[in-house]
This record gives structure tokens, C-alpha cells and sequence, in this order.
């Protein structure tokens, strides 16, 4: 905000040209030609020149799961809009984009898939014809559900998430050049996890990865949509290698937009089992997910459906349980995990379900949920499909929710009605989110990136600063505060002294990078990890000056404290580095500078958690919906910094409000995006999120250092659910129902008009008529 950052943007380079790439304009077609002009064929690429270059390829080891192959620059067929066919290169990205104007592509358009449910159907389309099919992964999971077949509310309903855009402010950006003292080549990217980036660019250039150097600099947002290897960068890396002069690629917002990867488009059919007093007995799920074209690296294709069979259960205890899900493959961009991945869409399925059940029974919908919660008394619990929460009251926030909230006052306002028309509705939905995955969770994908010890360097300068090595990256995070926090509480250097190295391969040790909800957990235990051992190596040097025994001396507010006197951390560096003739004899000859890895004492992941309550009044004549109150109780264990965490949670907020009333990118039945602009897509502004209330609990959990977990993703993952119901709840006198995101004007008006001719559109309805539109 101070102007003070650094990103791909700002990147200058002698030299320097910039790259324009010519994109696909249809979904699916053949490539017969690509015409290029001879006076620009030196400026322009095609999959032909790139020799040696290898397809980007995102495997799982899961069972049955289909491999697709996406090349840098497309070659017999395109498989969706804006896939890259052609690279141009020219002083300027004006003259870049003249030159790819002119390239023409000689495209046989072929029947394109835009529906996923279509895709599954006998002779459909192929996106990859030597799979027979369309999926690219199915799974199914059954845990007694029969038993729950009996009971006497059995509750179904189709509901579905529309696909979405990750907007980050700062969009994808690559600067390549080679340097040629080092025989090294240098990507500066928007990225979140740079050494992942590194091994995905190695097997796709085929160079050894000691000669590929990732620079990630400042990043404005990531979200996942930075989260995986770019055939972009892979373009502009074999450039960089042929041509000999820095390029760059700079993505502008229509790219962002059309070409580049979506998210959030999930379809349930979901039956909920319970008694007539709300106990849940089972859950019954078939989910589809849009997975698009190609599987993106690291995170493959199956992550996002094969995770809602494993976390639908959400945080709830049952004893019957039975799930399928499909990967479907279409010709759209791929789908990324977006921030909470595949929670908000069960989340949404499954909090909607809950609240029909409560509406069945004649139940307060709060009634049920605390009905069917897992117990703190129950704590560390194993639920029906093995996840491992380690502590927890979720009883407890859904109570302060309802507090603040103030059900008995909102209820009492909807008996009273409202002056200009509008229907009060009152909303609630609860989450609980595995952050922080381990080894164990992530080697039974079988994908590329398992995550292992994280490891951080500490080294304390010889006038006693610290400096912080990290090769978790912070895109928003606030890691060079929380961080510098860590080490201040173990060693005592001063916050201000604290410097934090992230973001580039050559300086720091590997890591998976910035995802899933682990930065505090995972870099912060190394952090301490390391500045554990690097205090006991100061205490020791310490108790030597101080002539005193090492176990009479202790490290304390940064100061090594003995019985006859006391000496500052700095002095100890300084004597290590300027003064060696002063050292102890028997002194640790790795000195003043620590490497050292880290995990939980279980690596099945921390589970925060959080409960939503929301009022909203809609307007039934032209289906306005507007937000009136909003109460957030979460915990995410121990606190290191709350202003941190709220930061988190706003954003999270934002954005999932965005999923619930404004954003989603809608196709036509030849695959085109429909909302190429900021114009079309919508976006939540500063009008559109109100300010919440906060309330923190702190939880610690058993298994991580100082029993912090992971909170990053939270706030996105319960809104849309939350103000699902509360709109429901408005409507549900008039007969009326909404089961798809976003809830915009358009389906509010069409469910109260359903409603009034006595016919309730589903998801599925919508869809049809959306896509009739």
C-alpha cells in the first residue's frame, strides 16, 4: 500500500522483450495449420520449435486415475478457450499482441463439453479420446449406510456451486533470463510454492534442477490460482534458454479470466437419514466435480472430488455413510483447489441438507446441528472416515454464535415483517477444516508433492540480528511478522531485528510451499524449531563467558542470564564472530546458524473450525438479498497474532461471499466463457461485505508447537452455506428454495416464482435455463 513492494511487474532488465501467446478461440477443435507471415516467423513459437520440451503432466497414484498430457504449446488438438498455441515476441507487449494478430490458426471445431453431468453420458464427446471416457477418477466410499435406510425423515436435494474465477489482485506473471556466469537459468514468477515450480519446470525442459533458479517475489494474492506449474512458465523458461535476452509475460485480466483456471464447480445429489429428534443416521452422496481439460501440477485432477468423499462428514458425528464422486474431464480451464479446495462445496451441500432435515422435523435448524455435533469430551476423535480432529469445542461456538447472533430477537422481527416488503432470514453453518496435511495424507494421493519435514535456517548476524530462512513463501500471510513473533519468543531478538528470506530456491531449503493452511503450523514449528537449537548453542558460548556452569545459566528475554551476571544475545554473536579466541574449546563448530526440519507430532493435520450465523433480508419482488448481520466464532488453537487472523478471516469473508451472491463463470454449449471482463464476472466490493463479528476461541492443539493450527482458508468456507440458509429461511413461508451459488437476483426471483405456480427449481432446473440464456 506504501508502494514500497516488489512484483513480476516491476521487474526491469536490459534487453528485455515482452511475449504475447496466440490462445485458442474454441473450446474443442483439431489443429489443421497455424499460418505465420515470413516477415514475423522469427518472432513466433509453435509446439514444433519447442524441441525437447516435455508435456506438463499431473499424475495420482490413486487407482483407476486417467493421465492427461498438456502440452507448453498446443499440438494436434485444443481442448479448451485460450489454450496456448503460439508464442510471440516483440519489443513491447503491444507489438507482441500485433504479431500474434497476425498469426492465423486453421481450427476443425469439434462438439465441445460444457456440462459435466453430459460428459458422463454414453456418447459423449472425448476431451482425451484414448481414455474411452470422460472421468478422470472415480471413487466410492460405503460405511453401513443400509443400516440408516429405516429412519423415518429421509431429506434429498440436487445442489450445485457454479464455477468461479480466483481474481488476485496481482494476476500470473513470468521474467525469464539466463545467466550465463552460472550456466543458470532464472524465473521470476507469481508463484506460491517455488521449489515446486523448479522440480515441475526440470522434468518439463529436461535440465537438471541445480540449473534452474525460482524467484518469487512480492505476490499480490495467490489463492491456489498461483498454486501450480504454468505452461507459460515452461514457454518462457525454454525461451529464456534459446534466445539469449530476458523475456517477459505479464497476464492481463481477460487472460486471467477466459484462459486460465476456475474453480468451485460442484454438483451433489445428497440424501440425509435422521430421527424425528434431528439425530443424523446417514449420509448418501453422489458428487460431481468440473475438473476441466488437464490435470494442473502438483495438485492433479482428482484432488477436489476424491477430498468430498473424506471430508463431506464435515464436523459431525453418524454412523452411516456412503459416497461417489467423479473427475470429469470438459473443455474448460482447469480447476485449482481455491481457497478451502473442496470444503466449501460440501460445506454448502451438506449445511443446506442439515437445514432441510430441521425444516422436515419441525426443528429449530440450530437443534439439529448441536444434535449431531462431535463433543469435546469426545477429543482427539477419529469420524467415519478416519479424520483425526485433535481438539475442539464445536458445540460451544455454535452457542456463542447463536448469542450474538440473537435468534429469539431475529425471530421475533420476521413475526413483525418488514415496512418496505423484504423477509428477515437467519442462517448458520459450521465447518471444521484439515490444515497443515502431512506425509501421511498427502503419499496416498500419489501425486507429485508430498509434503515432508519443513525446514527453516536461523543465523544470527554478528551484531545480533536474526535472519530467518524460509522456503514456505508469503503471498499475504503476514509472515514476516507472525515469524519474527516466533523467534522473538524463543530467542528474544527483537522483533525489528528479525529478517525473514522467502521466495527464492537458491536461498532457501525446499519446501511445498504456500497451501492448504500450513504456514503457521509447518514454518512456524521450524522456525522454533530451529531457534530452539540455536539458543541452546548461545546459551552454552554464553555460560563459557559468564564462567559459569552450563546448567546454571539460562536464555531468557534475550539475554544469557548466569548467577553472578548476564550478557545479550548479540554479544554472543559478536564473540563467536569477531572474538574466536574467546570461545569455549569444546564449541559447536557449526556456530551461529541453524537448518532445521520440522512436523507435527502427527502429520494427519490440525482441524480448525468456525460457526457462521447471518441475517439477511430479501426482497422477493426483484430477489435483492442483503446482509444485515454477520457473527464469525472460530478457533484456530493458539493465537500468535489475532490482528493476523482477523485479516484472514476478512478476506476469507469477502471472498466467500462472493461465492454465495455474486461470482461465477458461466459457459454456452460450445464451451465459450461468457464473462470475459470484470464487467461480466462480479466481484464483492466494499458495499457488499459488511463488517463481522469476531470471536476467538483458542483450542490448542496437542500435536503442534505452542498448539497453533492452521486458519488461512477458514473464512471462505462457511458464507456461502450461512447465507444459503438465512436466504431460505426468508422464503421458505412463500414455498420457495434456492440449492445453487450464487444466489443472485435472477434465482431468487425464479424460486418465488416457482414457489407461486406450485414447482420448485432445483439446481439442475437452473443449470438448463441458464444455459438456454
Amino acid at each position: 500500500m506504501r508502494g514500497r513492494g516488489q512484483y513480476v511487474g516491476d521487474v526491469k532488465m536490459a534487453g528485455m522483450r515482452d511475449v504475447a501467446f496466440v490462445r485458442s478461440p474454441l473450446a474443442h477443435a483439431r489443429i489443421r495449420g497455424i499460418e505465420i507471415p515470413d516477415d514475423i516467423r522469427s518472432q513466433v513459437f509453435i509446439a514444433a520449435d519447442l524441441d525437447g520440451v516435455k508435456p506438463i503432466r499431473a499424475v495420482s497414484g490413486l487407482p483407476g486415475f486417467k493421465v492427461s498430457e498438456q502440452q507448453p504449446l498446443a499440438t494436434e488438438k485444443v481442448r479448451q478457450v485460450g489454450e496456448l498455441v503460439a508464442m510471440c515476441v516483440a519489443p513491447t507487449r503491444a507489438e507482441a499482441e500485433d504479431v500474434a494478430a497476425r498469426v492465423v490458426l486453421d481450427l476443425e471445431e469439434l462438439p465441445a463439453l460444457h456440462d459435466m453431468r453430459q460428459a458422463r453420458e454414453p456418447g459423449a464427446a472425448l476431451v482425451h479420446e484414448h481414455w474411452g471416457d470422460n472421468v478422470f477418477l472415480e471413487t466410492f466410499v460405503d460405511i453401513d449406510i443400509a443400516s440408516a435406510f429405516d429412519a423415518p425423515i429421509k431429506v434429498s436435494r440436487t445442489i450445485s456451486t457454479s464455477r468461479q474465477c480466483m481474481s488476485p489482485l496481482e494476476g500470473r506473471g513470468v521474467v525469464a533470463h539466463l545467466d550465463r556466469r552460472l550456466d543458470q537459468l532464472n524465473l521470476i514468477t507469481a508463484c506460491q510454492m517455488p521449489h515446486i515450480v523448479r522440480s515441475g519446470l526440470s522434468e518439463c525442459l529436461g535440465i537438471e534442477e541445480g540449473r534452474i533458479r525460482i524467484v518469487s517475489p512480492d505476490v499480490g494474492g495467490g489463492f491456489g490460482y498461483k498454486g501450480i506449474l504454468l505452461a507459460e512458465e515452461v514457454c518462457l523458461g525454454w525461451l529464456a534458454l534459446s534466445c539469449g535476452h530476458p523475456v517477459r509475460w505479464i497476464e492481463d485480466r481477460r487472460e486471467q479470466l477466459v484462459a486460465n483456471a476456475n474453480c468451485r464447480e460442484h454438483h451433489y445429489e445428497i440424501t440425509v437419514y435422521a430421527e424425528r429428534d434431528g439425530t443424523i443416521r446417514g449420509v448418501d452422496c453422489e458428487a460431481t466435480v468440473d475438473s476441466g481439460a488437464y490435470s494442473a501440477y502438483p495438485f492433479s485432477a482428482c484432488l477436489e472430488a476424491a477430498q468430498v468423499a473424506s471430508i463431506l462428514p464435515g464436523p459431525y458425528d453418524f454412523p452411516g455413510y456412503r459416497c461417489r464422486t467423479w473427475s470429469v474431464a470438459t473443455n474448460k480451464a482447469p480447476i485449482l483447489p481455491y481457497r478451502g479446495v473442496a470444503r466449501t462445496g460440501v460445506c454448502f451441500a451438506l449445511e443446506l441438507a442439515l437445514d432441510a432435515v430441521a425444516a422436515e422435523a419441525g426443528l429449530p435448524p440450530e437443534t439439529v446441528r448441536l444434535k449431531n455435533l462431535v463433543r469435546p469430551e469426545q477429543m482427539p476423535f477419529d469420524n467415519i472416515t478416519k479424520k483425526h480432529f485433535d481438539s475442539g469445542d464445536y458445540p460451544e461456538a455454535l452457542t456463542r454464535a447463536l448469542a450474538a447472533i440473537d435468534v429469539e430477537a431475529v425471530r421475533a422481527r420476521q413475526k413483525r415483517g418488514e415496512p418496505d416488503g423484504r423477509r428477515i432470514g437467519f442462517g448458520l453453518s459450521i465447518y471444521c477444516e484439515q490444515a497443515a496435511h502431512g506425509t501421511s495424507v498427502y503419499s496416498g494421493w500419489g501425486i507429485p508433492m508430498v509434503p515432508g519435514h519443513e525446514q527453516a535456517g536461523a543465523r544470527l548476524t554478528p551484531d545480533g540480528g536474526l535472519e530467518l530462512r524460509i522456503g514456505a513463501h508469503s503471498h499475504g500471510q503476514s509472515l514476516e511478522t507472525t515469524l519474527a513473533q516466533v523467534a522473538h519468543e524463543i530467542l528474544g531478538v527483537s522483533v525489528e531485528r528479525v529478517r525473514l528470506v522467502h521466495g527464492d530456491t537458491a536461498m532457501t531449503p525446499y519446501s511445498t510451499g504456500a497451501w492448504g493452511s500450513r504456514m503457521m503450523v509447518m514454518a512456524g514449528g521450524a522456525v522454533a524449531t530451529a531457534c530452539k537449537e540455536l539458543g541452546e548453542r548461545v546459551r552454552l558460548i554464553g555460560a563459557h563467558l559468564l564462567q559459569a556452569a552450563p546448567d546454571d545459566v539460562r536464555l531468557e528475554a534475550g539475554r544469557v542470564v548466569g548467577p553472578a551476571g548476564d550478557l545479550s544475545v548479540a554479544e554472543v554473536a559478536r564473540v563467536w564472530y569477531r572474538r574466536p579466541q574467546d570461545l569455549p574449546p569444546d564449541v559447536d563448530p557449526h556456530g551461529l546458524e541453524v537448518t532445521a526440519g520440522y512436523k507435527p507430532v502427527r502429520d494427519s493435520g490440525t482441524f480448525s473450525y468456525a460457526a457462521h450465523a447471518v441475517v439477511v433480508a430479501v426482497d422477493p419482488e426483484i430477489g435483492s438479498v442483503e446482509i444485515l448481520d454477520y457473527v464469525i466464532v472460530e478457533d484456530g488453537g493458539v493465537l500468535v497474532n489475532p490482528m493476523v487472523v482477523d485479516g484472514q478471516i476478512l478476506g476469507g469473508l469477502a471472498q466467500g461471499i462472493g461465492t454465495a451472491l455474486y461470482e461465477e463463470m458461466p459457459f454456452d454449449v460450445a464451451g465459450q466463457p461468457l464473462a470475459s471482463t470484470l464487467a461480466d464476472y462480479l466481484l464483492p466490493g466494499a458495499a457488499e461485505v459488511p463488517a463481522p463479528r469476531i470471536d476467538h476461541m483458542e483450542t490448542p492443539s496437542p500435536y503442534t508447537q505452542f498448539g497453533v493450527k492452521g486458519i488461512g482458508e477458514g473464512g471462505a468456507i462457511a458464507p456461502p452455506a450461512a447465507v444459503a440458509n438465512a436466504v431460505n429461511d426468508a422464503l421458505r413461508p412463500l414455498g420457495a428454495e434456492l440449492l445453487v451459488s450464487p444466489i443472485s437476483p435472477r434465482r431468487v426471483v425464479e424460486a418465488v416464482l416457482a414457489a407461486r405456480r406450485g414447482s420448485k427449481p432445483n439446481a439442475d432446473d437452473l443449470q438448463g435455463r441458464r444455459d438456454a440464456a
